[in-house]
């Protein structure tokens, strides 16, 4: 079986650079997964107003507070089969901004043909992805509707109002060898909330299954 990406792109899978398909070809028959180690040249969020905002993403792992020049980060994709069968691809971001970590946490699973992103270390959001590749091989992530679930019985479309959209970019630079990836998410009220922009390269270690440590401490079933 393809990956999860693939499968979401279609034919427009080829039309990536080879490197940028090997890093999104991730998945359990491929049998590896990418390790990225690298900097983020810039980490920024938007005035003083939307600190709240992001610090209440922080507290399961959705949104990052902090900014920073030149931090040092780390991003592990790796596949896996959660608890409902479906396969599962990580994307797991670590940051050290004056030596305090923070974590970024995503998992990402395949639904009707498109890209479904849970994010949190509870998968309280489900987030649909659209996804297109750009005229030099690259991907192009947008974030579309949102939806909040805890527990059984608490499941609501979450308002834009209170959310982000993200728009993420990320391509390989043929010339320097190196992945480079910019990202920005927008509040419709509150305008810029949080963005970066960084480089990175990626080992391919072999990889049939995910380290506790990067999977959800709860699965959401709902899409």
């Amino acid at each position: 079986m393809t990956s999860v990406f693939e499968q979401a792109l279609g034919a427009d899978f080829r039309r990536l650079s080879p490197m940028m398909q090997k890093r999104f070809g991730v998945g359990l028959d491929a049998g590896y997964a990418a390790v990225g180690t690298g900097v983020m040249s810039s980490i920024r969020r938007g005035p003083w107003w939307v600190v709240p905002f992001l610090w209440i993403g922080a507290l399961r792992n959705i949104l990052i507070p902090d900014v920073g020049q030149n931090v040092p980060f780390t991003i592990e994709n790796y596949p896996y089969r959660d608890p409902f069968g479906r396969e599962t691809v990580t994307f797991v971001r670590h940051y050290r901004v004056r030596r305090r970590p923070s974590r970024f946490d995503a998992t990402m699973v395949l639904r009707e043909g498109r890209i479904l992103d849970y994010l949190g270390t509870h998968q309280h959001l489900a987030v649909d992805l659209d996804l297109r590749v750009d005229d030099r091989g690259g991907l192009r992530l947008r974030s579309g509707r949102q939806r909040f679930y805890e527990g059984r019985f608490v499941s609501f479309r979450f308002p834009m109002n209170f959310s982000g959209t993200a728009e993420l970019h990320e391509w390989f630079d043929d010339s320097a060898g190196v992945y480079r990836i910019s990202m920005q998410v927008h509040n419709r009220v509150l305008g810029f909330l949080f963005g970066y922009e960084g480089e990175f390269t990626c080992t391919f270690p072999e990889a049939h299954d995910a380290p506790e440590r990067l999977k959800p401490v709860r699965h959401e079933h709902r899409g």
